[in-house]
Parts: C-alpha cells; sequence; structure tokens
C-alpha cells in the first residue's frame, strides 16, 4: 500500500482518535438479571461486567465456552458501525465459512450534522446517535452476543469533541465504540464487499461514499488463481461524503441553474480532493478490464432508480452490474431537481432528497478518475468486513489452541512410552 496519509489522518496526526487501531470491544452482551425490567444505562453497566463507577470494560464474562474457546451453539458475532449519517447494526452466527445474518438495525441519525462549519457534534445530534445505540445495546444482549466490535467513523475522527462522546456513549449504553483510522475504515470496506466484484483480471477500484469522507482502493488484479482477499495497492480518503459536501457547499439561489452552478461546485471540490490518488492510478485506469465497485447508500439509492423499484429491495440491488452511462445520467438529472422533486421519488424519500446531490457529484468524480464501463453495487461493507475479521480472528485461535493441545499430547504421550 502506498504510503499516502489522507487529509483526516494528517489532522490527527499524534493524537489518539483516528489512529490506526485494531482493538475488538469482546466482551458478551448479557441480559439484565431482573426480569421484566426494562434495559437502561445501569443495567448497560452491569453487562458490561464493571464494578465501579467509570471502570473501563476489560471483556469480563460470566458465560461458557467448549473447552478449546470455540463458540457455543446459539452464540452470536456482532458489527456496529456509527457513521457520519447512519448508525448501522449487524448480528450474524457462523455457518461454515460465512455467516447467517439473524438481526441487523439501520437509523439515519444525523451525527455529523453541521459538523464541517462547527468542527463539534452537536447535542441534538448526540441525542439522535444515543437513541439508536440504545437500541442496538437492547439488542445485543438479547442476541446471545459472543464477541462484537463496534467503530466510529469519520464524525468522531474529526470533531473536537469526538472522544467525549464515545465515553458517554460507553458509560449510558455499555457500548464501547473504537474511532478507526480511514484506512481501516477501507480495508474494513474491502474484505466486507469484494466477493461482489465482477470477474476479471484488470485492476478494480472500490469505493465507500460515506456521511464524511469517501475511501477509494486500487486492487491488484488477482486473474483466475489469485487470492480470495485481493491485495490492496494504493488508497486515498478524502474528508467529503455526502453530510460533509452538502453542509459545505451551500446553496445559492433555487432555480435551475442555481442547482446545476451548485453541482458544478460539487464536482470541483471533491475532483480537487481526489487528483493525487488519479494522478497516480492513471495508468492503471488505461487498463483493459478495469473494474468497479461501490459501497454505499448513494449508489443503493440510484440503482434502485435504475431499476425503477416501488421500494427498496436489498436482493435486487446487492450484486447489480449497472452501466456507468446509466448511473451519470440519474445522477444528472437529480442534480437539477428540487429538494421537493427528489423527495417524492422511490427509495429517496426526505432525508436522502438533499444529500443524494452531494453522492451523485462524489460518484461522478469517481467515474471521471477510473473510467470502468460497469458499476457493481453492493449494500453491504465495513459491517460485514467487521464479521468477516471477528469470524477469521476466531477460527485462528481455535485452530492454534487445537494444535497447541495435540502437540502437548504428543509430548506426554512419548514421556509415557519412555
Amino acid at each position: 500500500m502506498a504510503e499516502n496519509i489522507p487529509p483526516d489522518a494528517q489532522k490527527s496526526a499524534g493524537k489518539k482518535r483516528g489512529g490506526k487501531s485494531g482493538k475488538v470491544a469482546d466482551f458478551r452482551y448479557k441480559r439484565s438479571h431482573q426480569p421484566g425490567k426494562r434495559s437502561g444505562p445501569n443495567s448497560a453497566k452491569k453487562a458490561r461486567g464493571g464494578s465501579k463507577q467509570g471502570e473501563p470494560n476489560h471483556g469480563q464474562s460470566a458465560q461458557k465456552t467448549t473447552p478449546m474457546g470455540a463458540p457455543r451453539k446459539g452464540e452470536a458475532y456482532a458489527a456496529l458501525d456509527l457513521g457520519t449519517n447512519n448508525c448501522r447494526l449487524l448480528i450474524a452466527r457462523p455457518s461454515g465459512k460465512d455467516f447467517t445474518v439473524i438481526d441487523a438495525f439501520s437509523r439515519v441519525v444525523k451525527l455529523g450534522e453541521d459538523l464541517a462549519t462547527t468542527g463539534r457534534l452537536s447535542d441534538e445530534a448526540m441525542d439522535r446517535a444515543l437513541g439508536a445505540l440504545m437500541i442496538c445495546a437492547d439488542k445485543l444482549r438479547r442476541r446471545n452476543v459472543r464477541l462484537a466490535r463496534s467503530v466510529a467513523t469519520e464524525a468522531c475522527r474529526r470533531a473536537a469533541n469526538g472522544p467525549a462522546f464515545i465515553e458517554r456513549v460507553r458509560q449510558e449504553t455499555g457500548i464501547v465504540l473504537d474511532i478507526i483510522s480511514a484506512e481501516e475504515e477501507a480495508r474494513l470496506a474491502v474484505l466486507g464487499c469484494h466477493i461482489l466484484l465482477e470477474h476479471g483480471e484488470g485492476p478494480a477500484v472500490i469505493f465507500d461514499i460515506g456521511g464524511g469522507s469517501t475511501e477509494l482502493v486500487l486492487l491488484e488484479p488477482t486473474g483466475k488463481n489469485g487470492p480470495r482477499v485481493p491485495r490492496i495497492i494504493d488508497w486515498q480518503s478524502v474528508p467529503w461524503g455526502v453530510v460533509s459536501l452538502t453542509d459545505t457547499v451551500k446553496r445559492e439561489g433555487t432555480g435551475r441553474e442555481a442547482r446545476l452552478a451548485r453541482y458544478a461546485r460539487m464536482r470541483q471540490v471533491v475532483s480537487d480532493s481526489f487528483a493525487p490518488f488519479a494522478e497516480r492510478i492513471a495508468d492503471a485506469a488505461k487498463s483493459n478490464d478495469i473494474r468497479l465497485l461501490g459501497t454505499s447508500g448513494t449508489v443503493t439509492t440510484l440503482a434502485s432508480l435504475h431499476l425503477e423499484l416501488p421500494h427498496y429491495d436489498r436482493k435486487a440491488v446487492d450484486g447489480l452490474i449497472v452501466p456507468s452511462r446509466a448511473m451519470r445520467r440519474i445522477s444528472t438529472d437529480l442534480s437539477v431537481m428540487s429538494p421537493d422533486e427528489r423527495s417524492t421519488l422511490p427509495c429517496i424519500g426526505q432525508d436522502r432528497a438533499d444529500l443524494v446531490v452531494a453522492g451523485c457529484a462524489i460518484l461522478e468524480s469517481i467515474l471521471d478518475l477510473w473510467p470502468a464501463e460497469k458499476l457493481g453495487v453492493a449494500d453491504r461493507g465495513i459491517r460485514e468486513g467487521i464479521l468477516r475479521s471477528l469470524m477469521a480472528a476466531e477460527r485462528q485461535s481455535e485452530r492454534s489452541l487445537k494444535a497447541l493441545h495435540e502437540t502437548r499430547s504428543g509430548g506426554n504421550e512419548a514421556k509415557e512410552g519412555g
């Protein structure tokens, strides 16, 4: 991977937030011991196993595991992603080398609202996020979760009060959020969705348009017998997502010409940020058989419009391959509509009526630097990447423990035989 530090990592150099992290919140979420009593902040603290107020969670649990440390039947894994715009939770059980989802939750919380202009998370935004996280904490306790990882991304990386908010979340919900770096965010997104890459032997780009940032990752050509997870050879993160770009490039007028001008400014802002990455991958972009895969609400929304779906259908969208020119046409059409017009379209509604325009500007800038003829659509990403990481680590741990046990057993047998 090229040693290119994205803008957000430069700003937080030497600080804890935004640093590279592999921390896993591996406590098990237990039910309250008082039947019928509604879970709240106090019960969340008890679930963490802490004995003193403010004492950090250290992963203590009363649940039992098998002798080899393998998960017991019915135990689940969880991944929680608190982004700039959404709070998402996925709970799953292992199924062979994959997993089966048993519960999920998603809510628009707009945590990064006005962050671009104030540099802080607002009280209203934090309250919205905490409301969603309370629901997540309850689901985690009820679903017999064995191992979980909860991450926060760009909004908490950038906000001056991000660390204080993380501590408040821990105290009030029992959820330990890990503020991950942009590099880790990109890695998890690739791990979560790369299996949807269209087959081919040329280089590929995977991108994730978030609420506060966008990550682009260049993957090496793998060929037919390449590794299951393609190697990352370059990447870039820019501090422009659907929320941050919308808040930064303000409206100037309400007519069609004003909307076109604003869209052009958005395109320019994003393209300027992408310029170093575009220059580095220019030769790869000229290769034959280049592929492109996007994971975000923007691409799934545009794919839904392309299919003319009356309402969102994940099964129809996840894994879809769409002509890039069709996505450009939809982006252009949306950019000139008024917010009221966009809000009446299926799969957009009030929540995305304004934000989707920023997403379209980012998407078109990506298509400029990586002119693939087709675009793959993924309704999966960071959460799935976290789940795969957790389960892979558990499998590796089980193999290591088994090998150690067999080695010790063999040694004992040799001694007895001697």
